[in-house]
This record gives structure tokens, sequence and C-alpha cells, in this order.
């Protein structure tokens, strides 16, 4: 066994990325797949959206890339079995300014999670909304990347930038063969007009790479992580978990075989 690594990226804030990354995870895991979640945003949102309680003594990613200690002593088990994490803090706000002095600084994350990769099916990196160093640290240590992007007017206000960085990591060999696994629509309101005209730009822009399935608007997917609880456990029939659990199908239909 040797773990795809996914980053989930955008460096818009509020678009689905935890809410993506968390519930995405928890129905793989579902499917009988082992998954660590690694979690590099400095709100430590897929953290606590899992329901681990950090306490004082919590080692996170912090830890392990400014000081080095391994990552397999890292590593939490969540309230979900076979689900995994490497938690975050906001102890990790000040980690872009310490990476800046390391020597290999893009390359800390994928060397450390090279050592985890043969006990897991998938690891999912949820990344700042950004494009600094932790984010750099993620596209180069994954093997592919699902974009969310929220169905709203300036929905690919960035992504280009998210591109071009993709395309610069692939030409300076940091990541030659990084690639997109696809595009998620989220928020979406099938009532609105603006929906329309924003996704059909989305589908021009990224083509096939677009998610059959859209995750709509949905309460119970915003209420869930405030519980500590992925929509599985929180509400599994709600509309938000219905549709995520036909992504976690689709996602891994695409996977070569």
């Amino acid at each position: 066994m040797s773990a795809k690594i996914v980053a989930f990226t955008n460096q818009k804030g509020g678009v689905g990325k935890t809410t993506t990354c968390v519930n995405l995870s928890a129905f793989l895991v579902e499917m009988g797949k082992r998954v660590l979640i690694v979690d590099i945003d400095p709100q430590g949102n897929a953290t606590s959206g899992i329901g681990f309680e950090k306490s004082r003594d919590t080692k996170t990613i912090y830890d392990v890339m400014c000081d080095n200690v391994d990552v397999s002593e890292v590593v939490q088990l969540s309230p979900i079995r076979n689900l995994e994490i490497i938690p975050a803090t906001v102890d990790l706000a000040g980690a872009e300014v310490e990476l800046v002095r390391m020597p290999g600084r893009e390359r800390l994350l994928k060397d450390h999670l090279e050592k985890v990769r043969g006990s897991y099916d998938y690891i999912m990196i949820d990344c700042p909304p950004s494009l600094g160093l932790l984010t750099l640290n993620a596209l180069t240590a994954a093997d592919a990347l699902v974009i969310p992007i929220q169905c709203e007017f300036f929905a690919l206000e960035g992504v280009s930038q998210l591109i071009n960085t993709v395309r610069l990591i692939r030409k300076q060999g940091l990541n030659p063969k990084l690639d997109i696994d696809g595009v998620l629509l989220t928020m979406y309101d099938k009532r609105s007009s603006l929906t329309d005209q924003v996704s059909s730009e989305i589908l021009k822009f990224f083509g096939k790479k677009v998610f059959n399935i859209k995750v709509p608007r949905n309460v119970r997917l915003a209420e869930a992580p405030s519980h500590g609880k992925p929509i599985t456990l929180y509400d599994p029939k709600c509309a938000g978990a219905v549709a995520y659990g036909q992504l976690a199908k689709e996602f891994l239909a695409r996977q070569p075989k």
C-alpha cells in the first residue's frame, strides 16, 4: 500500500475546502479506505472538524515542519476508526517565517509524509487559504489537487493564480507530475441564474476536471464542524451528506485501477 496524497486548495477562503477535505475523507473511510488528514491551516478547522481535542501537550504539524519531530509521533487517532490526523494549531501561523530560513524549505512536508505513506490509502492535506510556503509545501508533496470553488461571482478570481503556481511547481522540478484530480462546485444553488453562469464558466475553464457531483448549500453541513463531527456522523441523510457520499464514489471511480 502506498497512499495517494491529495491537497485541497484554493487561495480564496470560505469555499468549502476544509468541509470537502473532512467529509470526503470520512466517506472514504466508510468505504473501507484508510485515511490520514494533514491539517496545515493555522486555523486548525480540519482538526476540530473531526472532533479531535487538542491539549497543551499535543504535537502538531508545526513540530514536524519546524522542529523536525518524527511524523509518526505526531499522527493522532480521530474519533472515527481508520481516520487519523496530524493536527494544526494557531502556532502554525508563525511557521512561514521560520521556514524561510530552512534548506529545502519547499520539500519539508513531502520528505516527512514519505515516511508514513505506506500506512494509508489516502493522505489528504487541508491547505490554508493562501499561496504561501505552507501551501507550497502541500503542492510539492501532493500527487494531485482537489480545488473546491464556490458558485459565486468572483469564483475564478485567484484560481488562475493557483494554476500558474501549479505550472511553476512543475516547471521548476519541485513536483513535475502534480495534477488536478478534480474541481468541485460547492454551495450550489440550482435556483440561481448566477450559479448557472458561474458553473458554465468553470466548465469552460476546467472541462472534464469538474466533478459531476455538486455540493448544495446546506445548513446541516455548515453546522457539523461546530459539533466536531463530519457529516457522516452529524446528519448522514441530509442533502450535503448525500452529495459528499456521491462525491466519494466519483472520486474513487476517477482513480487509476
